[in-house]
């Protein structure tokens, strides 16, 4: 039996020569053929993917509209323009600017100062006809009204915080009607009170007021319902109460009730040619109150809410007929 021989101690197998000769000549051959076929062409690039197209930026979004309240004119009955305001305020309808006239200016002062409907009311409930009404026989007969319109001012300057127009928390504006030119004269700055008792002041009613440099009288000579002084102050959306409808008056007994009758009637003849620039026109039920009628507060109040709540549909068509308007004329992508 042969011994083993352990595997470090065995001798290496050699590969013979001629095994090795064909390897040897082959990779000669492809050394050479590399050397003789020029160089390698690089491979074909691929196309780049085009650039993605830049977005557009999201169009900025539609403002909300600039809400104007025209107040008229109407004494006693701008009772009314409370309820409306409270029906507004209730249904979170913002008001951005109040321009009033006449009695429209009292309340639009009145409110602006505070910009509450609640406070507005108990302050205007507290008024009755001798805070405002100054009457002197001998201002009828030797000066140029029944009532100088001093207590008119100082009803003013105690309610109304803020002395000047500027300092209102709404914007506000008063119209009055310059008497030697017969022009409209829009006060949206100076002092509140002067502003709300030349507005208000009724012809022979009231004395005319020296103020701005010019001789004051109601702005419902000209222009009882100034819904374009709104328009050019920039508001957006313009809702008008008017309380000059009814013109009719049975009970005309003396100098005073034609003074007064002859006023409604002009008050109504004006407001006829200019409420259609209103995009929402609230006209309360103040039928049978006279002008200086300060018995019937709270019917007035109430036929206020009441035209409110009736005109609401139509205040939010026109607020979104509004933004629909704006977001059609936005660029688009």
């Amino acid at each position: 039996m042969r011994a083993r021989v352990p595997r470090q101690n065995r001798p290496m197998r050699r590969t013979p020569l001629a095994t090795l000769a064909p390897l040897a000549a082959a990779a000669l051959a492809a050394l050479a053929a590399c050397r003789t076929a020029g160089p390698v062409a690089p491979a074909a690039e691929l196309p780049s993917a085009p650039a993605p197209a830049p977005v557009a930026p999201p169009p900025a979004p539609v403002r909300e509209p600039r809400i104007a309240l025209v107040l008229g004119g109407g004494a006693a009955r701008g009772f009314a323009h409370i309820g409306v305001i409270r029906v507004l305020e209730q249904e979170r309808i913002p008001v951005d600017l109040v321009v009033g006239t006449s009695v429209g200016s009292l309340i639009g002062a009145l409110y602006a100062s505070e910009k509450d409907s609640f406070d507005l009311e108990w302050t205007a409930f507290q008024l009755q006809q001798d805070d405002l009404f100054d009457f002197r026989l001998v201002n009828a007969v030797m000066g140029m009204g029944y009532a100088k319109g001093e207590k008119l001012d100082a009803f003013v300057r105690a309610k109304v915080k803020q002395p000047n127009i500027e300092q209102l928390k709404v914007p506000f504006a008063a119209v009055a009607t310059d008497l030697n030119w017969g022009t409209r004269v829009v006060i949206d700055r100076g002092p509140v009170a002067p502003a709300v008792r030349a507005s208000s002041a009724i012809p022979g009613i009231f004395e005319p007021v020296g103020h701005m440099g010019k001789l004051l009288v109601d702005g419902g000579v000209v222009d009882n319902i100034p819904i374009d002084v709104a328009r050019e102050k920039g508001a957006d959306v313009v809702i008008a109460v008017d309380i000059s409808e009814d013109v009719g008056n049975t009970s005309i007994r003396n100098a005073l009730d034609v003074i007064l009758q002859a006023t409604n009637i002009m008050f109504a003849e004006n407001v006829a040619h200019r409420k259609q620039g209103a995009d929402v026109l609230v006209q309360p039920d103040v039928r049978g109150v006279g002008m200086l009628d300060f018995t019937q507060k709270k019917r007035c109040v109430q036929s206020g809410i009441d035209a409110a709540r009736a005109a609401m549909p139509r205040v939010r068509a026109a607020i979104e007929a509004w933004k629909a308007k704006q977001a059609a004329q936005r660029p688009r992508a």
